[in-house]
Order: C-alpha cells, then structure tokens, then sequence
C-alpha cells in the first residue's frame, strides 16, 4: 500500500471510525448538509496543505483496490456515497477554488439526483463512471453550450447530439448490480490508455476515457442530491434521512503501477 495520510471529514453528524477497517456513519438528519468522509487531499496530507489541487497525488497509472458494503441496497439508501479519485471541483473546507470536475469512481445517487453521465434514462444509481470536464474537447464547447443546451431539449436533437457530447466530456458510465448490503471487492485501474472496473474478479466497465489528473482519493457518504442535465435543468440541495446509514471499507490500496 502506497504511504497515504487519511484526513477524517466529519460535518453535521457525519463519523468516521476505525483504520485500517473505516467506517463512515451518517445519522438521521432533518435538515442541513450532513457528510462522512475519508480523503487524502486535505490537512492529513502533509504535502498537500496549504497548496491546493497542484498536489493532489494520483494520476494515470494508479491502482484502487478494497472491500466495501453498506448499510442499505440501492433502493433505500439516501444521499450519494462512493469512493474512488476525483478533483473536489465544487469546494471543499481545504480547497474552495472551484474547477472543472474530473472522477473516475463507483458512485451512488439517490434519487432525485440527475446527473449528465448515462447514454439514456436518469443518471442516479449505484454506477462507475469517469469524467474529465476540463479536457480542450469539452472547455471548447463552453462558448456553444447555452446553444448545446437548447438544442437537447428536443428528443430527435439530443439523441444526436449527446453522444458526441459525452465524448468530448470523458464521460463512460454502467450501471452496477452488485447488491450493496454484501461484501464485495472493487477495483480501479486507472491507466493513461483508459480505465478498467472490476468487482470481485469480473470487468464492470473498461473504457477508453481516462481522466488527466492529478486526482486525490476519497470515500464518502453523504445526504445530497444534484441534478445536471443535458437539456439545463440544474439544482442542487440535501435530503432528509430517518435512519442511520453507513459505509465500510477494508483492505483498502492505493498504488502506483507501471501498467
């Protein structure tokens, strides 16, 4: 396992416990932004304070691997939840300098999250996906995405027109099965050629899209929602939760690797 400093974010509630086995606890929240959440890209990397994403450690060429389950299936679980590497895009208590998102992860959204990454049907779910928002294919469409925006709210347009789209965006997405509740073994390779997904010895997902970096890893639950759509509709806000729920992991390793 690569020498890595955890940093434990706990805001409204949200626990972390335990190392090397981790548990992120979020409790029964009625209103407020709850998260618990384990990262090396704040103050428990020393290298890092004080210096934003330019020291983020991780790029192409890094393996991911551990054990996860959590506390409820993809039916009842509130929030968002996940783990793997992206660049905070949208603040963070040690980075507050917006940017444009770049991940590469498994992640879940709860309804009535939204969000721009699956070919068809609502992006929500317990999926794996990349994203690179700041390649010079996607920036170069910021000057035409209110036009781009327009144009997909007519179906026969959009069906044209997101393919390429999600293209230029590095955008690759499949949904996962793999029941929650139960133990099971992820992986992520991430390669300059692409990335490979892999629970429990079988490839989820292998895609040529590859996020440039550098990316910090992280591991959380929390109670929001986002929605971001092709054809603009965009909101943002935190969902109330009437049980305690949680996130474990083990065997948890970050590595470089020469793949």
């Amino acid at each position: 396992m690569a020498d890595t400093e955890f940093r434990l974010l706990e805001l409204h509630g949200g626990v972390v416990t335990g190392g090397p086995i981790y548990t992120c606890w979020l409790p029964p929240v009625v209103a407020g932004y709850a998260d618990a959440q384990l990262d090396d890209y704040g103050p428990g990397n020393k290298e890092y304070a004080g210096h934003g994403r330019s020291l983020f450690r991780w790029s192409p060429g890094t393996h991911l691997s551990l054990r996860a389950r959590f506390s409820h299936d993809s039916d009842q679980l509130v929030g968002t939840a996940g783990f793997g590497f992206w660049n905070a895009p949208f603040g963070d208590p040690s980075v507050r300098r917006p940017a444009l998102p770049q991940a590469t992860w498994f992640f879940f959204a709860s309804p009535p999250s939204d969000l721009p990454l699956a070919a068809q049907g609502p992006g929500r779910g317990w999926f794996a996906a990349t994203l690179d928002a700041g390649r010079a294919t996607a920036v170069s469409l910021i000057p035409i995405s209110p036009i781009i925006l327009l144009l997909n709210r007519l179906p026969a347009l959009r069906k044209r027109l997101w393919p390429s789209v999600r293209r230029r965006l590095g955008i690759s997405f499949a949904p996962l099965t793999a029941v929650m509740t139960a133990w099971h073994t992820y992986e992520l390779l991430w390669l300059p050629t692409g990335c490979q997904f892999v629970i429990d010895g079988e490839t989820i997902l292998r895609t040529a899209h590859s996020p440039r970096g550098p990316l910090g890893f992280v591991c959380w639950l929390d109670n929001q929602y986002m929605v971001a759509t092709c054809d603009g509709r965009f909101r943002w806000g935190v969902l109330p939760t009437s049980q305690t729920q949680w996130l474990e992991i083990s065997d948890l390793r970050l590595s470089p690797t020469s793949g």
